[in-house]
């Protein structure tokens, strides 16, 4: 991939000026202040379309009224998630209330800043208009909210980032956009693939995927007659989810996209005590039946109809002047392991597929965006490879063996294309250390900060 020399940094704000919170809560040990930012929909057309992004700074109450404290910007996996609504100050938020006023910001298109919902279409009625829309909500512009933030909010100063999984490719993008408002750089889970499209990286997270279905078997082997009784099921029969969609046979194995955490309430084993309640045991049951239960916690565990952009977006975020073409739905016929007639039946991953946007209620208006997104050619780089290679950023993240989301091999490659770039390779976690031990891993990684 050539370097990607036409990418332009973030336009300047014109005067700095106060910002004022728009709310205030206090919590045990810290407060929190949100506030608003009005942004372009397309910052090369600053007289358009407006959005608002909302953005919530975490102090201690220690660190309250401290001048001078360094802002740290926090920027949530994805795409299309909010940040963290912190309720106290635990886990990573513990260690970084010591040294930052952290700011958890709702990405474009999330959370409490202009969403993208089903509701889209009322206001973009053609498909066309759709795509012109989104098309804007990638990790560049992410970037360029955040740096009008920054000069903004944070009066012009230099801030650091703590970006987890899509957070850590913003963050490389940031790198290679904005460079001049960094601190430092901490890329959890998050060094992102530098290619042009995703179909390398659904080779690799095929294969990885792969593993880890042997290794939920190997857990748990019952489980192969159980999965086997459930998709014998839901083809014999009409089964619908308390939403009122049909459960099918793919939206029931793209449970296995938690197959990759080890947090508690999201991993294979909250798949294996879902699947252990999942038929009716009532001694009046004339013939299988799948509990209420068993429906509830699959839609809860699936958040494509609360967070349309990650299903929208997803192939998107790897694209640089080419189209994804469905990849994941394209690369999964390279591997027979996901033959629905396999034994045992293989789960699906973190993939998009065209049927989604036939059978989750919130994403069917999207069907015919999705197809144009998915066929758009002349997406623009994110990536800037010549000012990689020369960054003077103190930059360190973690790469984990087994991540199943971001593929080991390309994310050190990447470390490698990034001047400077510390890494902390390790099989002790999965991709969710952030989240499992918050504390303990940024504690580190700050370390391996100061020494850069």
């Amino acid at each position: 991939m050539k370097a990607a020399k036409e990418v332009k940094s973030a336009k300047a704000v014109q005067s700095i000026t106060p910002v004022k919170p728009i709310s205030l809560d206090k919590f045990p040990g810290m407060i929190c202040r949100g506030y608003s930012f009005d942004a372009p929909l397309d910052y090369g057309n600053s007289a358009g379309a407006k959005i608002s992004i909302f953005a919530r700074e975490v102090v201690s109450l220690e660190n309250a009224e401290k001048p001078g404290l360094p802002w740290l910007f926090f920027l949530q996996g994805g795409p299309g998630f909010q940040s963290p609504r912190p309720e106290n100050l635990s886990g990573w938020m513990k260690r970084a209330a010591r040294d930052f006023r952290i700011l958890l910001i709702d990405q474009r298109g999330t959370g409490l800043s202009t969403a993208v919902t089903e509701k889209l279409v009322l206001d973009y009625p053609t498909a066309q208009g759709q795509f012109d829309y989104l098309k804007h909500f990638r990790a560049d512009n992410i970037v360029r909210d955040c740096e009008l933030i920054r000069k903004s909010l944070c009066q012009n100063e230099k801030v650091t980032l703590l970006g987890q999984s899509f957070g850590g490719f913003c963050s490389t993008t940031y790198l290679s956009i904005a460079p001049e408002g960094l601190n430092g750089a901490i890329l959890t889970g998050g060094l992102p693939p530098l290619v042009d499209d995703g179909d390398e990286v659904y080779r690799l997270t095929y294969r990885e995927l792969i593993k880890k279905n042997k290794l939920f078997y190997e857990r748990y082997p019952a489980d192969i007659v159980k999965v086997a009784q459930i998709v014998d099921h839901l083809q014999n029969n009409s089964v619908f989810l308390p939403t009122g969609e049909p459960l099918t046979v793919e939206r029931f194995l793209q449970l296995g996209l938690n197959f990759g955490f080890n947090s508690s309430g999201g991993s294979m084993n909250t798949v294996h005590y879902m699947l252990e309640g999942a038929f009716s045991t009532a001694a009046d049951s004339k013939m299988p039946e799948l509990t209420y239960t068993f429906l509830r916690d699959v839609e809860s565990q699936l958040h494509f109809n609360t967070n349309p952009i990650y299903a929208l977006l997803h192939e998107a975020i790897y694209c640089q002047g080419r189209a994804s073409n469905w990849s994941a739905a394209r690369l999964v016929s390279e591997f027979n392991e996901f033959r629905k007639d396999s034994s045992p039946i293989f789960f699906s991953g973190e993939m998009v597929y065209p049927w989604m946007f036939e059978e989750y209620t919130c994403l069917k208006p999207f069907k015919e965006v999705a197809e144009l997104l998915a066929s758009c050619t002349d997406w623009p780089p994110l990536y800037d490879l010549e000012r990689l290679m020369h960054n003077d950023v103190p930059c360190v993240g973690t790469i984990y063996c087994n991540d199943m989301y971001v593929a080991r091999q390309l994310a050190e490659q990447t470390a490698e294309a990034i001047a400077g770039m510390k890494v902390w390779i390790t099989n002790e976690y999965e991709h969710d250390a952030l989240r499992q031990d918050g504390e303990l891993v940024l504690d580190r990684l700050l370390s391996m900060l100061s020494d850069c």
